[in-house]
């Protein structure tokens, strides 16, 4: 299969590339803030007295979602990596900065991944006293039926979200009736989109998905996931008539109302067939009695280079017409003339409140000590260690070098994760956590020597949540943070520690993610390895052979998830189509959680006993 061609830089640096060409090219609009590199303000609009409004989510989607930060839209956006939520921490940083005093209100796609990421911010911020409110988008039709709504993906309906919360934040209502507006716009917006070829990640440049040259998939998802139909290719108009069929059910529009309209290309699809399309509509509309009030046609969410499109409408009533109608300017939207640019005594300062740094518990300014940067470092690579004669504790030097094993593995297995992620996500599963485990395997490479167990689980934590983002990045630290929880104080860890590790990973992991056994996830190949390591233990095993038990246990479950219909998660979309593929994050929890069982073994046993117990593989 030939690579598509892109025109970057490297793979590794398309987002700096990416944010520092739109900074520069909408210098009078937008500004760099915080210190993660990845948040950008409104120069006009975040102001005293107004509710700050903070979106975000993965690059790919261009001019989503930097091209709505501004006047009478969003305060400011978060950004992930390609297709991937980003973390906590940038969120925290863009809420801050557009805080003035009412509360922010958080707008994200109905991924698990941001639904995870941006509750994280929320904690934190609650916490500093800051009022949060959060809506997830969830106007994609095809992702499930009405009754179970809140399931349903943000897709190119976020535009419409975005305008109408913009407008009431811009009007200084409060977070209460902001909040109320959000979650109208949401109940009366509806997309359904076709794609008829797949888009690219910049680190593969492999088609997500393979589609016939004579098909299309109906309702896919904006990363590329598949869709719920795949059909023979048809007219724009029949194309249209599909898509309308599914809005309308949703919907229910009578004659007499009026809509907005958005005809959104998906990246590769030109503004002569996004027109076919909205003459069509017009046609269905007119049809129905249905008077369109205002048009968008064009690209507003994109995904990548797919090629197809997306049909999304808004059922209005006077408010959200007016709201509708309310002027705004951004790099990627303006309507009408917006008003007088903000006062400079009313603008946002720069830099975190007195009040918002005392709270973080940092000093504006202040440059932050280096986990990395002293004390006594490690072995380079954790197979250099010299085995001792006992197998009887895991030190904190150990671990740090199970955990540098288990990065070494998720980097070597990156592909065959995103492959099987391709089949029923959005193929970036392996990317993901090659970019995590990388950062940990970086930051552990200096690691002080003689840390305590609980600091060095905090540690991952941190560094891996603030890397990857997306759903793995609050799974692996909710696991970890809780492992720190029951290891406290703690030097070494004995089989017993060892086993409640596990034990406390796997519910991190539960609670976190609101998963259930059974419901093809990690968590699939979490709960029985620590099941199993339990078992162990109870019949009198080392932490060898409960690591072995556990590693066992999570191939198991691993292999099962191919027999399991998806019930939770990104894949749940496709349901009976995910039968037969083992789900990526169930496979990547193997590969950790046998890595980690290697390194212990290769710097604790001799090659001898260790060549005299089994050895699990995939």
């Amino acid at each position: 299969m030939s690579k598509t061609k892109k025109l970057i830089n490297a793979p590794e640096t398309v987002i700096q590339d990416m944010v520092g060409g739109m900074l520069a090219a909408h210098r009078d609009l937008l500004e760099p803030v915080g210190v993660s590199g990845r948040v950008i303000r409104a120069k006009d609009g975040p102001r005293k007295g107004k509710v700050g409004i903070v979106i975000g989510g993965g690059s790919g989607h261009e001019p989503a979602f930097v091209g709505y930060v501004g006047r009478g839209l969003a305060d400011a956006t978060a950004i992930g990596n390609v297709f991937s939520c980003p973390p906590p921490d940038p969120i925290i940083e863009a809420a801050r900065s557009v805080e003035g005093g009412e509360g922010i209100l958080f707008l994200f796609g109905n991924y698990d991944s941001d639904a995870m990421n941006f509750e994280m911010a929320a904690e934190q911020l609650t916490e500093e006293g800051i009022p949060v409110a959060s809506v997830p988008v969830t106007d994609d039709v095809a992702s499930a039926p009405p009754e179970r709504r809140n399931e349903r993906r943000g897709v190119a309906g976020d535009f419409f979200v975005f305008k109408i919360v913009g407008a009431a934040a811009d009007q200084m209502k409060p977070l209460e009736e902001v909040e109320r507006i959000a979650l109208k716009a949401n109940h009366n917006t509806a997309t359904m989109g076709v794609a008829l070829n797949s888009c690219s990640l910049p680190q593969t440049r492999k088609p997500n998905f393979e589609i016939g040259e004579n098909e299309m998939e109906i309702g896919m998802g904006l990363h590329g996931e598949p869709g719920i139909r795949r059909l023979s290719l048809d007219t724009a108009n029949g194309v249209t008539d599909l898509l309308m069929d599914y809005i309308q059910q949703e919907l229910r529009l009578q004659p007499g109302e009026r809509v907005g309209v958005l005809v959104n290309g998906l990246g590769s699809t030109t503004q002569m067939e996004l027109y076919i399309l909205y003459n069509r509509l017009q046609q269905c509309l007119d049809t129905l009695g249905v008077s369109i009030h205002r048009s968008f046609v064009g690209e507003f969410a994109t995904s990548l280079d797919m090629g197809g499109a997306s049909i999304s409408l808004l059922k209005l009533d006077d408010e959200l017409a007016e709201l509708l109608d309310h002027p705004c300017k951004a790099a990627g939207l303006s309507v009408g003339i917006p008003p007088q640019p903000i006062r400079l005594e009313d603008r946002l300062p720069l830099v975190a409140s007195e009040r918002q740094i005392a709270a973080s518990g940092k000093t504006d300014g202040e440059p932050q000590e280096d986990a990395v940067s002293s004390g006594a470092t490690l072995a380079d690579q954790a197979s250099e260690e010299t085995p001792t004669d006992s197998a009887t504790a895991i030190t904190g030097d150990i671990l740090v070098n199970m955990f540098r094993a288990a990065a070494i593995a998720i980097e070597d297995r990156a592909d065959w994760l995103s492959e099987l992620d391709g089949v029923i996500g959005d193929g970036g599963h392996g990317i993901t956590m090659g970019l995590g485990w990388k950062a940990v395997r970086q930051a552990l490479r200096n690691y002080p020597s003689g840390q305590d167990i609980d600091v060095i689980f905090c540690f991952i934590a941190e560094v891996f949540l603030n890397a990857v983002g997306s759903t793995p990045g609050p799974l692996y630290a909710s696991a970890l943070r809780n492992a720190a929880k029951v290891s406290s104080g703690l030097k070494q860890l004995d089989a017993e520690a060892t086993v409640r590790f596990l034990e406390a990973a796997m519910e991190g992991i539960r609670a976190r993610g609101k998963a259930n056994p059974g419901d093809k996830t990690m968590l699939d190949a979490w709960w029985p390895a620590a099941k199993a390591a339990r078992a162990a233990l109870d019949n009198g095993a080392d932490i060898t052979d409960c690591l072995r038990a556990a590693a066992k246990g999570a191939e198991k479950g691993m292999k099962q998830t191919a027999a399991i219909a998806a019930r939770y998660g990104r894949s749940s979309k496709m349901g009976e189509r995910s039968l037969g593929h083992i789900d990526p994050g169930a496979a990547s929890s193997f590969v950790v959680i046998d890595a980690l069982r290697r390194s212990f073994e290769a710097q604790t046993l001799d090659p001898v006993e260790s060549a005299a117990r089994p050895v699990f593989r995939i």
